[in-house]
């Protein structure tokens, strides 16, 4: 099979940082085209529109969506009514109805459509699950907190309705439990905490349960210093398992079962060309349902006023 052309809407510091570099050193993909409003790659054929984009450059198989979610949905339907396949950056959409849109639509027109949830390809997720699989679990505790003056420095979208707030990346961690815990779990409450100079939270506690009543307890926050936390503890019959610095680690009773280098756009990037060789989609929804359902029963809380 011919690589896949390929063209990316959205030239920010995540694509230089993540996507480009994946995107290099796999055959599967050929870079051809980028759309956005200020960001360029050099060599590559550039447009401040996907849709001006998609009438120049017919050629292009498929287009990764790197823009933020409030903007996706329309880029998307562009993309998937040109004919083109799909690849969606975290979170997929601001909202569940119009992921549930761009699903039926790739499907009625056998296009693929990949919802990326990248932290689910750190080193250790896949060896977690397997530990989770093979014994009791009695409760789970998530503790996701870092500085956002550090990660996201003047990213005013995503304070915005929409723009998801601490959920953005805590939307990370939901990712990873949604995918290692062996039953469902369920919000039953949460607290959600805004600057009040602001339209999306800064905080958020929330408390989940499955079907047999283990309890989870997921701790977000955006004004941690020093040391970030990006960890998942489950207490188990089997001992204390940790699973540290975002997925990277894996330990049990204090002693590290597994590590490996970081291969998560990578791995992104062989996912997508394995479902658009087999003509298959991967929309899994369930981080993003636990972010609307926290928005949905969560308590506001206002709190002092945030700036950069």
């Amino acid at each position: 099979m011919s690589p896949i052309n390929l063209a990316i809407v959205g030239v920010g510091k995540i694509v230089r940082d993540q996507h480009l570099p994946s995107i290099a050193k796999n055959p599967d993909f050929n870079l051809i085209a980028t759309a956005s409003r200020n960001g360029t790659v050099d060599g590559v054929e550039a447009f401040t529109t996907i849709e001006a984009m998609l009438d120049a450059v017919p050629e292009i198989d498929a287009v990764s969506l790197c823009m933020p979610p409030q903007y996706r949905y329309d880029a998307a339907h562009k993309a998937l009514s040109a004919g083109k396949h799909v690849f969606m950056e975290k979170p997929p959409g601001a909202t569940l109805s119009e992921v549930a849109d761009l699903e039926k639509l790739a499907a009625s027109k056998g296009l693929s459509l990949f919802a990326s949830w990248h932290s689910r390809y750190a080193a250790a997720v896949e060896a977690t699950k397997s530990f989770l699989a093979s014994t009791e679990i009695r409760s789970v505790h998530v503790v996701w907190k870092e500085d956002v003056r550090q990660w996201h420095p003047n990213q005013d979208w995503i304070w915005q309705a929409g723009g998801l707030g601490v959920f953005d990346p805590g939307i990370n961690a939901l990712s990873i439990v949604t995918h290692i815990l062996p039953k469902a779990i369920f919000l039953t409450s949460a607290t959600l905490e805004f600057p009040e100079n602001r339209d999306a939270p800064i905080a958020a506690d929330l408390h989940f349960k499955n079907a047999d009543n283990i309890p989870a307890h997921v701790e977000f926050d955006w004004r941690q210093t020093g040391k970030q936390s990006w960890d998942i503890f489950a207490e188990t019959a089997a001992g204390q398992m940790v699973l540290a610095e975002g997925g990277s680690k894996l330990s049990v009773n204090g002693e590290l079962k597994f590590e490996a280098p970081e291969e998560e756009y990578p791995s992104l990037y062989r996912r997508f060309a394995e479902i658009v060789k087999a003509g298959e989609s991967d929309v899994d929804l369930a981080p993003l349902r636990h972010v609307a359902d926290a928005f949905m029963l969560g308590k506001r809380k206002f709190v002092e006023a945030f700036h950069d």
